[in-house]
């Protein structure tokens, strides 16, 4: 968990990310992308001050043009998402160079506080996580010694980014990967070093993964080792057709399964007021992915930041 303070003094640090502008890691979803520097005027300007790094090479990778960028918009640059297919033991060197490859990006441009290596398992890549996002069953998960190998991999490479750049890693469950549904993340952390590795806790996956809308318990279950968080909602219905019309994760992701903050099923007061009883003074990070056709992203920016200051203001 992130630095407690005084819950009543604490103020809500919010940013955004790449994705919400389009630019999504899946080839499946990409359209013509917004350049950096225009998605971070609008992140701008929609009322955010921090964001991911996106893709690698979406935005500059460079330093000191990278951290030029960030500093002339008053930008603190929150973290990167890194996918290693985790269940593969061959996979982990590779894993390895690219995680500690992003790191020292990240590093190279930290401010306060200092971002975090968002790591994942290759997700959307095994047909059968894929075809049965959000509904999947014990069945389709990983076995004792697959769970031994994925989690041997998340260790090393939270080692790694920490010996070579001292930045944290956190893990980020998720739809369509190996660790999506509450047992899933519960049997990765019990395996796993919470020296090495901690959990960004995304509100949304976490919803659509597990079935239900129990957020706020899952944060508390999980409190122990969560840093970072992302707030994403999950519209109810939608999750429902793609259950009954068994879509898989591109399709649900297609019809808008992650609504707009305040949209579909999400407590967000509940997460807020969580948030702050339990004095995280840490970003929270909003995702809307929004994929090509779905509308314009700097506006739904503004739609999420405006939502979560009512909710700041009720509180």
């Amino acid at each position: 968990m992130a630095t407690v303070v005084d819950s009543r003094t604490a103020t809500l640090r919010v940013g955004n990310a790449p994705c919400s502008w389009g630019t999504l890691e899946f080839a499946d979803t990409k359209g013509e992308q917004i350049p950096f520097d225009r998605m971070l005027d609008e992140l701008v300007e929609a009322g955010y001050t921090g964001t991911e790094l996106g893709d690698w090479g979406y935005m500059p990778t460079d330093p000191p043009t990278l951290r030029a960028q960030l500093d002339k918009r008053g930008l603190v640059m929150l973290g990167a998402f890194v996918p290693v297919a985790l269940k593969d033991a061959a996979a982990h060197a590779a894993g390895i160079e690219t995680a500690v490859k992003t790191a020292r990006l990240l590093a190279a441009v930290a401010s306060e506080p200092k971002p975090y290596l968002v790591l994942a398992d290759n997700n959307g890549s095994v047909p059968e996580r894929t075809q049965n996002a959000g509904r999947v069953t014990p069945a389709m998960g990983l076995s004792d010694a697959e769970w031994r190998v994925f989690a041997d991999g998340a260790n090393k490479v939270g080692r790694a980014v920490m010996a070579e750049t001292g930045l944290r890693t956190v893990f980020h469950h998720h739809c369509a990967g190996y660790v999506e549904t509450p047992e899933e993340i519960a049997t990765f952390l019990n395996l796993t070093d919470p020296d090495a590795i901690s959990l960004v806790f995304d509100t949304g996956h976490f919803a659509y993964g597990a079935g239900h809308f129990r957020v706020v318990e899952a944060l508390e279950r999980f409190k122990s080792r969560i840093a970072y968080i992302h707030l994403k909602d999950c519209d109810p219905a939608v999750a429902e057709q793609a259950r009954a019309g068994q879509w898989d994760y591109f399709q649900a992701l297609r019809h808008g399964v992650f609504s707009e903050l305040g949209k579909g099923g999400v407590d967000f007061a509940g997460v807020l007021r969580w948030l702050r009883q339990s004095g995280y003074v840490g970003y929270v990070l909003v995702e809307q992915d929004v994929l090509p056709g779905m509308g314009a992203p700097k506006e739904s920016a503004q739609r999420n930041r405006a939502y979560l200051r009512l909710i700041e203001e009720a509180l």
